[in-house]
């Protein structure tokens, strides 16, 4: 995009060689990435898919922080982004604060899935989706610690056991965690899908009509 591969970083001391897992925000969709340079003034990531158009776009950290930026260049897996106004880039770094300290970053995402528990098979709807586990909703009920299996037909078969539950939404933990690379992979097509589906569903009722 005009802007040669780190022309954004170079205003402002800059973080090098960072590894922080992180998700960009482009109009509601959401995006695994790394950000591999950081200052106060910008990011350097490392993507897994490249990013859409977007009119609004941020980044968000597994702290749960999340901060407003701007594309500026984007070549093979790399972007760069820019803030538009400096931040602090202690706190942005620091991982042990912030609503969410360490967790996993959570892919908001609808997916549905058939999950097998005491001999039924039931559908159920992932809300969020890392790579330890998933929020998802179920009819059935389901028991603490309770081992279930649920296939997506976009993920290998996944084991998970019960970690909290307020019917119909149930906390899951895998008991085989994804890669950040294969989690990416996964996830990006659906988001793309979901915002596909959700542009059509707009232009089938109309600008006046409510949504469900």
């Amino acid at each position: 995009m005009g802007a040669p591969p780190g022309a954004e970083l170079r205003s402002a001391p800059r973080y090098a060689l960072l590894i922080r897992t992180a998700k960009i925000i482009a109009d509601g969709r959401e995006f695994l990435c790394i950000i591999r340079d950081a200052s106060a003034t910008g990011l350097k990531i490392r993507l897994f898919t490249d990013l859409p158009s977007a009119r609004e776009l941020a980044v968000e950290m597994m702290t749960g922080d999340r901060y407003p930026v701007e594309l500026v260049w984007q070549a093979d897996d790399f972007a760069g982004l820019r803030f538009p106004q400096e931040i602090d880039i202690e706190r942005l770094l620091d991982e042990s604060r912030g609503a969410y300290p360490k967790r996993k970053i959570r892919l908001q995402i609808v997916l549905g899935g058939v999950l097998h528990s005491g001999g039924e098979a039931v559908p159920v709807v992932f809300r969020n989706l890392s790579q330890q586990g998933a929020c998802l909703e179920s009819e059935k009920w389901l028991l603490m610690n309770e081992l279930v299996r649920i296939e997506t037909g976009v993920t290998p078969p996944l084991y998970a056991k019960v970690r909290w539950r307020s019917h119909p939404r149930y906390g899951m933990i895998f008991e085989h965690t994804f890669g950040l690379e294969e989690l990416a992979r996964i996830s990006a097509p659906l988001q793309f899908a979901q915002a596909l589906e959700q542009h059509a569903r707009g232009i089938r009722q109309g600008p006046s009509a409510e949504e469900g």
